[in-house]
């Protein structure tokens, strides 16, 4: 128990001040292996299609590699936190990282051999899909179980940067290695891999809980579901979850919408890429922020206020013309969305029973996965038979449409920032 948790400490004692976050080893250790991992995901994304595509000329294979890593993400998803919940989740982590570190190792000296085959990329799809389901939940309390309470929103927005940078620097970083040669950024995804293992074999930390009766009772209760149900059973959690979901479903949506919007107006390739860009950096740009909103901001204001931001932005999407103005207008767009992304876990995550918590995040991060195929195909069938402008209003009055019952009723207005 902490200083700050114990009840019984006089006025007079003096607490002792924590260590500060930069000089917090276990957490910058494991932080900086979850870097590694994010930045070789996004490194992967991206240079797996690519050798795909020069592999077998087809697209449809280079889309595959996402759809089946995408796909086993999902569908182990609510298991992995049921394992996070039942097992010790430093394990957990360990056993997670090795695997996807021999998957990396073996796709790399199956390129360098020249025997690297397509079923066995998609293979190495499933199983790194399979292997962020189980390792995400253990390495998302990891970090949050080396920091102590009043530095959990301060972590967290150091955590923002580590998804924002590895999301703006990681295809630009594959198309780079790929120029040095083919096998070059598998052998990255290799080291980013061992990084991250070595973090966690590295970092010991509280588990939080124990191999209870309760906990083995509970799996013949629909222990993987639980999440679900805990999530589902409150109305403030219940309506941040569903405007996340929401934005989610919109968001991937949008961004197909745009990318068709650039083309028609003549655009290039590389002007919609770095376009795009503007996504991350305003998660970037936001990070820093993080602190700031949640202290002026209650938590259900904050979270209507981004969301509400998100149809109106849509809207100047369509008035606007040329990749420069995309791009300021998606980095506008996301400088709150780190705010929600801390938000989700304060009042999701830390307020779950421990024994609970894998699933509680399992089941958040599936929901949210879930939603982003749903609005991308959604957007597609838009677009075969809409201008994008077109498709673009209908996604924000959408939006809005779901936002305004959310928005009138009480689950969230007045909803504050839990004490502790």
């Amino acid at each position: 128990m902490t200083v700050a948790e114990n009840p019984t400490t006089t006025v007079g004692a003096t607490a002792p001040a924590p260590v500060p976050l930069r000089r917090n080893r276990r957490f910058q250790t494991l932080w900086a292996g979850s870097a590694a991992a994010m930045l070789g995901t996004c490194v992967a994304d991206t240079a797996y299609p690519l050798l795909l595509l020069a592999m077998t000329g087809s697209p449809t294979l280079a889309g595959a590699f996402g759809a089946v890593q995408f796909g086993a993400s999902v569908l182990f998803g609510l298991h992995g936190g049921a394992v996070a919940d039942r097992h010790d989740r430093r394990r957990v982590l360990i056993t997670a990282d090795a695997v996807r570190l021999a998957t990396a190792l073996s796709v790399a000296v199956a390129l360098l051999a020249h025997r690297l085959t397509v079923p066995h990329t998609l293979l190495a799809a499933a199983v790194i899909g399979a292997t962020m389901a189980y390792g995400g939940p253990s390495r998302m309390l990891a970090l949050r179980a080396v920091v102590p309470p009043e530095q959990l929103r301060q972590a967290l927005s150091q955590d923002e940067l580590r998804v924002n940078g590895a999301a703006l620097a990681g295809p630009p970083l594959a198309g780079f290695l790929l120029g040095l040669g083919r096998a070059v950024p598998f052998l990255a995804t290799v080291l980013a891999s061992a990084a991250a293992l070595g973090a966690s074999i590295a970092v010991r930390f509280d588990d939080g809980k124990a191999d209870s009766p309760a906990a083995a009772g509970e799996k013949e209760k629909g222990a993987v579901l639980a999440g679900l149900r805990y999530l589902l059973a409150d109305p403030t959690l219940r309506a941040t979850v569903l405007v996340a979901v929401a934005l989610n479903v919109a968001g991937s949506a949008m961004l197909l919408a745009v990318m068709v919007l650039l083309r028609d107006h003549g655009t290039s390739e590389a002007g919609t890429g770095l376009a795009l860009t503007g996504e991350a950096v305003g998660g970037l740009l936001g990070a820093p922020l993080v602190t700031r909103l949640h202290r002026a901001v209650a938590p259900g204001a904050l979270l209507l206020a981004v969301a509400w931001a998100a149809p109106l932005l849509f809207g100047v999407l369509v008035l606007l013309d040329g990749p420069v103005a995309v791009f300021g207008t998606l980095l506008v767009m996301s400088l709150g969305i780190p705010a929600l992304r801390v938000m989700l876990d304060v009042l999701v995550f830390q307020q779950a029973p421990d024994a609970m918590r894998g699933r509680a995040v399992a089941a958040t991060m599936t929901l949210l996965m879930g939603g982003m195929p749903v609005g991308t195909m959604t957007a597609g069938l838009l677009l075969d038979r809409l201008a994008a402008g077109t498709v673009l209003l209908l996604l924000a009055a959408t939006l809005a449409a779901g936002l305004l019952p959310l928005t009138l009723g009480r689950a969230l207005r007045g909803t504050g920032w839990p004490q502790g």
